[in-house]
């Protein structure tokens, strides 16, 4: 296939990546604060992750200038959609783990990011409320990434003095969370199994009550019954989804697999604060497992991104 064919293809989905590598990131970040180690993965995957999202960002920006029609195809798809709020929620993630290492860069970023999500927050709803050929097969947890973007503003929002537009996107992110849940589970209940290619995006069902309860402790100061709440949902979805593993380990890859990256990283960060908060060693154990599990994850999905690279099997036509 032609390169020119290849840009033509380059997929919206593939910013799940870079939402893996900064929930990576993130995660080793906390961890390091956590335990006092002098460790610099969580620098190093800083750069990383930026870097990515650059050649991510460039390239997607060439495929619009140039296939206008394909990017256009993309905001009308059901499915992809959705995907499009992962670029602004990308630029909020940098800006988060850039925060204690270069905070006046790290404000541009989670600036941008909160800017870009509130319009593309807009367009997805717009896109939902006036719909001409959606149907309920077409729903599936990726819905729920325009609602994660607004619960994360807080974790870095906070820090940067921005407190009552911290508020706000959290309030529309959990209002929404709520909302898509129940669609989502009516979808999968009562209606056809999910294709193979969307079997991964059942690991999101884990991200927004994590995330909500990592932006809730930085909003509040602290934990409290609600933040509780929280943590308790966030950790049986991830109870929930470990059983879901035997299915998923038959799957062919597809870029869907970097759904396990994000909310894996969220479950992580989140038992860390609450390790930090209630001191019991139980959280401290099971947010080393969890970060363990994280990055041998994220080395497969490295790799097998790589190796798709590779042999072909991106930027092709679906």
């Amino acid at each position: 296939m032609s390169q020119h064919n290849k840009l033509e293809h380059f997929p919206i989905n593939i910013f799940p990546v870079v939402m893996g590598l900064t929930g990576w990131t993130l995660a080793w970040q906390k961890t390091q604060r956590v335990l006092g180690l002098e460790w610099e993965i969580g620098e190093a995957l800083t750069v990383v992750s930026i870097v990515v999202f650059v050649i991510l960002a460039t390239l997607y920006m060439v495929k619009l200038a140039r296939h206008p029609e394909a990017v256009a195809a993309e905001l009308k798809h059901p499915i992809k959609l959705s995907f499009f709020p992962a670029i602004s929620i990308s630029l909020i993630l940098l800006g988060t783990t850039l925060a204690k290492i270069e905070p006046s860069s790290a404000e541009v970023f989670w600036l941008s990011g909160v800017f870009l999500q509130f319009f593309l927050l807009l367009f997805v709803i717009n896109s939902w409320v006036n719909h001409e050929h959606f149907e309920t097969v077409h729903v599936n947890p990726s819905w729920f990434i325009p609602a994660v973007g607004n619960v994360l503003v807080p974790v870095a929002g906070i820090g940067f003095g921005y407190v009552e537009v911290s508020w706000f996107f959290f309030s529309i992110g959990m209002m929404f969370w709520l909302i898509l849940l129940t669609i989502v589970f009516n979808r999968v209940l009562f209606h056809n199994p999910l294709p193979p290619v969307l079997l991964p995006t059942l690991a999101i069902l884990i991200a927004p009550p994590a995330v909500g309860f990592v932006g809730y402790t930085t909003l509040v100061g602290g934990l409290d019954s609600f933040g509780r709440l929280l943590y308790g949902m966030a950790l049986f979805f991830t109870l929930f989804v470990a059983t879901l593993a035997p299915r998923f380990a038959k799957l062919p890859f597809f870029l869907s697999w970097w759904a396990y990256s994000f909310p894996l990283a969220a479950i992580t960060i989140a038992t860390w604060v609450m390790f930090e908060t209630t001191k019991v060693s139980g959280y401290m154990y099971l947010a080393e497992v969890l970060l363990g599990l994280l990055s041998v994850v994220l080395l497969v999905l490295i790799f097998k991104t790589i190796m798709a690279v590779i042999n072909n099997k991106i930027c092709v036509p679906e």
